[in-house]
């Protein structure tokens, strides 16, 4: 009998997209989505995303999502399946004093629904420490609202591509030994990936 090997398995990737486009001042930043087997891959994809940013656009770093939570995160064919859990994306902002920035925090978390979610990013540090209690409107909020700017909460599911939606399904189950994530950061010319 033949030594068979199984093909690899589908990834969920998060990815920090990064440009200089025409007439920034500064380097714009994104998070994108995507299933592949392997960061080239997705390549097509990202340029896609963001059209806008052309030549410029490259990695400044990215994880494959294996596990949130405590939970393992994997890719399966989508069969109608549905869960309870869902995996969650949520960016916050805040303000320091003497910083002419809006800082930010990203956080993957894996609840049942979108007001689980928002209540784990209450819980977080950064939500707690940026906010300037005498600065109306300075306080930290999920952007797009009033407050620790929840700049945006978003289900994996619905920023996912729609050929993705619909061909997968991102399976949440409890996690057994895994190590966490690996976090790889710095410059990533797409063309060298």
């Amino acid at each position: 009998m033949e030594n068979q090997t199984l093909p690899a398995p589908l990834k969920l990737f998060m990815v920090l997209l990064g440009s200089k486009a025409p007439q920034r001042t500064v380097e714009q930043h994104d998070y994108f989505f995507g299933i592949a087997y392997n960061l080239r891959d997705l390549v097509t994809q990202m340029q896609a995303f963001w059209p806008e940013a052309g030549n410029s656009l490259h990695i400044d770093g990215w994880r494959e999502v294996n596990v949130v939570d405590g939970y393992a995160i994997n890719v399966m064919p989508n069969k109608g399946q549905s869960s309870l859990l869902r995996l969650f994306f949520i960016n916050l902002g805040g303000y320091q004093h003497g910083k002419l920035e809006e800082q930010h925090y990203n956080l993957l978390t894996v609840k049942e629904d979108k007001s689980g979610a928002l209540a784990a990013s209450k819980l977080t540090p950064f939500f707690k420490k940026s906010t300037i209690a005498k600065v109306k409107g300075a306080n930290a909020h999920i952007d797009e609202k009033y407050g620790i700017d929840v700049d945006d909460v978003y289900r994996i599911e619905d920023v996912l591509t729609q050929q993705d939606k619909t061909m997968y399904h991102i399976q949440i189950t409890p996690r057994s030994q895994q190590p966490d994530d690996e976090i790889h950061l710095g410059y990533f010319k797409l063309n060298k990936l």
